[in-house]
């Protein structure tokens, strides 16, 4: 039986969430898969936790034939992320996929953000980033050209200032990890799924973005998720140092 090669899908709190259908999707594709997820974080936003998230995923990976692991982690603490991919490693196996889902996103602007907050979001959405890219390149042991990095970034900035600056960070942090990691024979790229209905939309909100997307309609997970599978599989290893933008033509 050929063993399959191991994905750490970071941000993976909720089932409707954009990281549970990636792990889905890298999981059908013939991935083992880690997740992990971050109860306080879900617990301070308007949707709240959702308690049976992590059996229920861990359930769906299982019935595609993976081998699943769950880690709660907080990412803004330093240690998190060496820990994490070292948890991975060693009841796994050593990482191949790393695709980072996870974030910290709440609204303010240039006039009313906290100093606590736009550091938190750098930590979260930035600095974690390099942190676990640095861990998984440390402990990379795979055939060269398979290894892969896959990150999700957004281009909202006006009113929502921390995340779409930390955001900007990880862009290029993702893509200098395509030039300064070549010796390991992997791809690093990021992707832009633009408005994805995960239950943080408004009635009005949708309507206002629907209106301004060419094919009519809000993203889905699924339509990140086939992007990411996609870019993991070896049909998308010529994908390379980019920003995606899969978003159905959202202006």
């Amino acid at each position: 039986m050929t063993s399959r090669p191991v994905a750490l899908v970071t941000g993976v709190g909720r089932r409707i969430g954009i990281g549970a259908g990636i792990a889905e999707a890298l999981a059908a594709s013939g991935w083992d898969v880690a997740f992990s997820y971050l109860t306080g974080y879900d617990a301070r936003m308007p949707w709240g936790p959702d308690a049976d998230a992590r059996a229920e995923t861990t359930a769906v990976l299982e019935g595609h034939g993976a081998r699943v692991l769950s880690v709660e982690a907080d990412l803004q603490n330093p240690d998190a992320p060496a820990e994490l991919i070292g948890k991975v490693r060693d009841e796994l196996g050593p990482v191949r996929a790393l695709v980072m889902a996870h974030c910290e996103s709440v609204d303010s602007g240039i006039l009313d953000t906290t100093v606590e907050s736009f550091d938190r979001h750098f930590a979260v959405n930035a600095r974690a980033v390099w942190l676990l890219i640095k861990a998984y390149a440390e402990q990379f042991d795979a055939p060269y050209g398979t290894g892969r990095i896959v990150a999700l970034t957004s281009d909202h900035t006006a009113h929502n200032l921390p995340y779409g600056a930390s955001k900007g960070a990880l862009d290029r942090i993702v893509i200098a990890a395509a030039h300064e990691l070549k010796h390991l024979g992997l791809t690093a790229n990021v992707i832009n799924p633009g408005p994805v209905d995960t239950g943080w939309i408004s009635p009005e909100l949708a309507e206002h973005l629907v209106a301004g997307t060419p094919l009519g309609r809000l993203g889905t997970p699924k339509d990140t998720a086939d992007l990411v599978a996609f870019l993991c599989s070896p049909a998308g290893g010529w994908m390379n140092a980019q920003l995606l933008h899969s978003n159905g033509g959202s202006q």
